[in-house]
């Protein structure tokens, strides 16, 4: 049985990517996948393919292979939820825009989520709860679907994406410590990869990061949110072929 009151973390340092993530040069990302079509984003397409466990390579950068200073060793477990809203006009992306003093990935866009605890029953328990800390969404509304192939950042944390349909009717209500805003964005444009652009930047010891933004209206997603949404696109296309 797990101790009521679990250790305190190790402190990290604070991370802060050394450039500018949009300003960087980018190409229009090629793929071997085609969009989805309309008819498999409906939510008795997307129950019969996240349903299951993914668990293979999928084409996006290794982001692990360069870490951030201090973030080197073992990487933290982490889970944070695919919230796909089933909306009247079709499935949206429930996403959030963290707030700009947080040691990790501050002020980037990501899905609600963070350390899987040692409380957790399992990384879908740590994702539930997570989102209901920092959006307020009531697992009630929740129907979890599968995971997706974890993800490692180079900030040091390993992550499982767990994806899950989200029923209409709920209320929000952001814990504006970590949360700065709480947006939608339609999965039939994420699912698009012409939507997604490879960016690469070059660090202060010459070497070169490559990453995906996806960017939408004023809101841009890149880094380890738009590998995996490149991901969630790429397992939905192959599926359909």
């Amino acid at each position: 049985m797990s101790s009521p009151n679990p250790p305190p973390r190790t402190r990290r340092p604070p991370m802060r990517t050394a450039f500018d993530p949009q300003s960087q040069p980018w190409v229009a990302s090629t793929s071997t996948f085609a969009a989805v079509s309309p008819d498999c984003l409906t939510p008795d397409a997307l129950r019969a393919v996240l349903s299951a466990q993914h668990e293979r390579l999928l084409d996006i950068p290794d982001e692990s292979a360069k870490r951030y200073p201090g973030r080197e060793g073992t990487p933290v477990e982490a889970a944070v939820l695919v919230p796909l809203v089933m909306r009247p006009t079709g499935v949206t992306v429930l996403l959030t825009q963290r707030t700009a003093h947080l040691n990790d990935h501050a002020g980037q866009i990501a899905f609600p989520g963070g350390r899987i605890e040692t409380l957790d029953a399992s990384p879908t328990a740590a994702a539930l709860r997570e989102t209901e800390e920092e959006t307020g969404l009531s697992r009630d509304f929740v129907e979890v679907l599968g995971g997706l192939p974890r993800y490692l950042t180079s900030s040091g944390f390993a992550i499982t994406p767990i994806t899950a349909l989200v029923r209409t009717g709920f209320a929000l209500t952001p814990d504006t410590f970590e949360v700065a805003e709480i947006f939608e964005v339609p999965l039939s444009y994420l699912t698009n990869p012409a939507h997604y652009r490879l960016h690469r930047a070059t660090l202060a010891d010459g070497t070169t990061r490559q990453y995906y933004s996806a960017p939408w209206e004023h809101y841009f997603i890149w880094g380890a949110t738009a590998a995996m949404l490149r991901g969630l696109c790429q397992i939905l296309s192959e599926s359909a072929t």
